[in-house]
């Protein structure tokens, strides 16, 4: 029988960069032990409200752009019979 041949052992070049810490990653919310939130209700009401709000003014935007182009069409397409 022949022996095995040992492995070359990886031969690491500093290049100056810092490699990252990524033994957080991966797993899932419960097996890191994050399962509950901190916030409260109220808390999260605020953040879902200050959300809507700022999705408000668009919003209408897009309805009335829509209803424009409604009644527009409406006028070349029904009105020109």
């Amino acid at each position: 029988m022949t022996k095995k041949e040992k492995k070359q052992k990886p031969i690491w070049i500093d290049d100056g960069r810092t490699v990252a810490d990524m033994s957080g990653v991966g797993g899932t919310r419960l097996s890191r032990g994050h399962s509950r939130s901190h916030s409260t209700a109220k808390e999260k009401w605020d953040t879902y409200w200050a959300a809507v709000k700022m999705m408000i003014g668009p919003m209408i935007t897009v309805i009335l752009g829509i209803c424009i182009v409604y009644i527009i069409m409406y006028f070349i397409f029904f009105l020109t019979i």
